[in-house]
């Protein structure tokens, strides 16, 4: 009775996100409020020389990173400052929150999702602290890369601007 009562009875419901149509075009959001960059102003060579693959940068202005794109979460990082996304297309998307970030071992990151949600642009994955990241890290630029490179038939790219999480475009890529 004091389960009913308080609704405790109620089993947590995880939110459905519908999935649009795969049609081989990924539109890709900018993961954060901030600048789009080009790759090769990372402060690391194996994001700067494409070594994990194409794509871009966000020099972020606050500390919420958001889905790009609606997919599946591939992989979680257990440090929380790098997150896989897989779109409706099969496009692989890495995010990966600073640089030298995997050495703070998870302190000022906090995740919102785990490996196996459906999410959709704009939702909620990450918040971390760049002040602290600014202090322990050397920097919190964050690169968008594609890491299925081979799936890729075309990318187009949209760097130099402000940018809104959620909302402005960064990247569109088509599939082969």
């Amino acid at each position: 009775m004091l389960k009913k009562l308080f609704g405790l009875d109620k089993k947590e419901s995880k939110k459905e996100v519908e999935m649009p149509e795969a049609d081989g075009k990924d539109v890709l959001h900018s993961p954060a409020d901030g600048e789009v960059v080009a790759l090769s102003e990372v402060p690391d060579p194996t994001f700067a020389e494409k070594m994990m693959g194409d794509g871009v940068a966000i020099k972020p202005s606050g500390g919420t990173i958001v889905s790009p794109v609606h997919g599946e979460i591939m992989q979680l990082f257990p440090t929380k400052h790098a997150v896989g996304i897989k779109t409706v297309n099969g496009i692989e998307i890495l995010l990966h929150i600073g640089i030298e970030t995997v050495n703070m071992q998870g302190e000022g990151f906090k995740a919102f999702v785990k490996e196996g949600d459906k999410v959709a642009v704009g939702e909620k994955l990450i918040e971390f602290d760049p002040a602290l990241v600014n202090e322990k890290a050397e920097s919190t630029i964050t690169p968008v890369i594609i890491t299925n490179g081979d799936a890729v038939a075309s990318i187009d790219k949209e760097e130099g601007k402000e940018v809104t999480a959620g909302e402005t475009v960064i990247m569109t890529i088509t599939s082969k």
